[in-house]
């Protein structure tokens, strides 16, 4: 790496903590007033620590980590090894232990990187009107799983309807079918339902995620899958898609389970012309495939395609920094707070701005980690329990920097007890509200509302439960090796404002600025938001800490299972 860029890195990371205050916006963050500290019971120094919370802090460090000289923070790669120095610098100067791999902050990932090259091709045989080819971005997007550089695809087309196996809803898209050598085409998100018994109602379960669809696909034998898109269903534009999956896609080296040489997305026009061959409307297939009785059926279609990539074989690190608890001799209960560092990186087909900044996603996160891990260290009173502060990698890859993680925590998974997690907390307006969905799965959520109450935020639902929010940041993957994990962020009430002006906000962020290249620091943003909840996790941080006992899932909930393994 340019060591020039490193040495600016550090030279920032060393300033930061003496300089004084930015002074780009007029807002501060209330600060908690002692009523709260007693009414949650925390120490006063503890107290104290948690109102020096300041948002300007978070400030600096988002305008540096969204900085164009971390070229997007793209993992493996100058920016993103640059991303991760600064965190692992400031942790060190908190005086934080090193909880990575060698007694050093890196927890080191094997990547392989996949880049789809614009020599790749595709297109769909067997339509009545010959053969309809496909363009790359426009009308679909793919990566080789397999992590080799050349595959050729030539196979029948299964249509699975949303292609999901749940047996506790009692539903298999696949039953009755063959797809072993073939190509699946699925439907993104889930069968709709109003019945919290059944794929949780309006809530995306896991089986909707995209993730999920390529992955049982590869189980189930296929060699590729296409999952249409739809934007009311996947909650966001094909653009979303086009640039999420025109960079590199990239793979964790080690790992071991199926994958298909083409894990692909079509628009949604594609998929009209492949049913409308056969004189079927898709909006009445998709309706249909939501019913009981619904059952797959070969297509007479063939999926042919080649594609070209570029590999790299590299290495990213999560940044992991540890306070030691203040009990010896006791059950350890820690508490892990987590964001991603990682964003787009480049696009290198872009004209002019080429850089994925990120600074809200994650500069953002980030920014609160670094400020949350400082007043943990600040306070005189230290919590009886270990903290874990991971900056993890390789969220935008889909959650692999977090899975990784998961799997090989520096604190056994049984000997925690919750993980706050941040992503891309919009720093504008002060909030009157929260989001916290998962909270309410575990036995931990009494005192998040008692926490909400204390510090005048509503608890309000999630506004897009279709989206799935929970299975699309990094806590789903410590949820899934059993810790009890959720995100903490802003709901669309603020002060000041109807709650129609914070819904504007948050619709006109997605449809503006998320996994776009316009997401950059501006000097008018204001972090009040991003100060007020920072202090917000860690008051319930804190109360986890000095419980007396872990928290735990609900009796029945998904997670429940792998939590109770962990224990024994």
């Amino acid at each position: 790496m340019n060591r020039l860029l490193i040495s600016l890195a550090l030279s920032w990371a060393v300033l930061l903590p003496t300089t004084p205050a930015v002074a780009d916006t007029a807002a501060s963050a209330p600060r908690p007033n002692a009523a709260i500290a007693t009414q949650l019971g925390l120490p006063k120094a503890a107290a104290a620590a948690m109102a020096g919370i300041d948002a300007e802090r978070i400030r600096a460090h988002v305008r540096f980590l969204a900085d164009d000289l971390l070229e997007g923070r793209g993992p493996g790669v100058r920016g993103g090894d640059i991303a991760a120095h600064y965190i692992a610098t400031q942790f060190e100067q908190m005086g934080l232990a090193p909880a990575g791999d060698h007694g050093s902050y890196f927890q080191q990932v094997a990547f392989t990187g996949v880049q789809t090259l614009p020599q790749s091709s595709a297109s769909i045989e067997g339509l009545p009107g010959g053969t309809l080819a496909l363009k790359l971005g426009d009308d679909y997007v793919t990566s080789n799983q397999t992590q080799t550089q050349d595959v050729d695809i030539d196979a029948p087309i299964v249509f699975v309807g949303y292609g999901i196996e749940a047996p506790e809803f009692h539903w298999n898209d696949y039953q009755g079918v063959d797809v072993k050598g073939k190509v699946v085409l699925g439907i993104v998100n889930e069968p709709p339902s109003k019945d919290p018994k059944y794929f949780n109602g309006e809530a995306l379960t896991y089986y909707g995620r995209w993730v999920y669809k390529f992955e049982q696909a590869a189980r189930q034998g296929a060699v590729g899958a296409l999952i249409i898109h739809r934007t009311d269903l996947a909650s966001y534009g094909w653009d979303v898609v086009r640039n999420s999956w025109s960079n590199e896609q990239v793979y964790l080296r080690d790992d071991r389970d199926p994958k298909l040489r083409a894990a692909d997305w079509i628009q949604l026009d594609v998929a009209r012309k492949l049913f409308a061959s056969s004189g079927v409307d898709l909006d009445q297939v998709i309706a249909a495939a939501g019913q009981r009785g619904f059952k797959a059926r070969e297509l007479p279609l063939r999926f042919k395609a080649h594609t070209h990539s570029a590999l790299r074989n590299f290495e990213s690190p999560n940044v992991l920094a540890m306070l030691p608890g203040a009990v010896t001799g006791s059950p350890t209960q820690a508490v892990v707070y987590s964001a991603h560092y990682d964003h787009l990186g480049i696009d290198p087909n872009a004209k002019g701005d080429r850089i994925f900044n990120g600074a809200v996603d994650n500069a953002t996160g980030c920014g609160m980690l670094l400020e949350l891990a400082r007043a943990f260290t600040a306070s005189s009173v230290k919590p009886p329990h270990p903290v874990l502060f991971a900056a993890v990698t390789a969220e935008e890859k889909g959650l692999l920097g977090s899975n990784y993680l998961g799997k090989h925590l520096p604190i056994p998974g049984r000997d925690i007890t919750l993980d706050l997690n941040y992503d891309a907390v919009l720093p504008e307006g002060v909030p009157a509200s929260v989001n916290v969905t998962g909270a309410e799965r575990t036995s931990f959520y009494p005192t998040v509302q008692k926490t909400a109450r204390a510090f005048g935020f509503e608890i309000l639902p999630d506004a897009e439960p279709g989206a799935g929010h929970y299975y699309r940041s990094d806590h789903f993957s410590l949820a899934r090796v059993g810790v009890p994990a959720f995100s903490v962020g802003e709901a669309a009430k603020y002060q000041g404002h109807p709650l129609e002006w914070g819904k504007q906000l948050h619709e006109r962020y997605t449809q503006e600025h998320y996994h776009r290249l316009s997401d950059e620091y501006r000097p008018q943003m204001d972090f009040t938001a991003n100060a007020m909840l920072a202090r917000f996790g860690f008051a319930l941080g804190w109360q986890a800490l000095a419980a007396r006992s872990s928290v735990s899932w609900l009796p029945g909930d998904e997670f429940e299972a792998a939590r109770l393994r962990s224990l024994h």
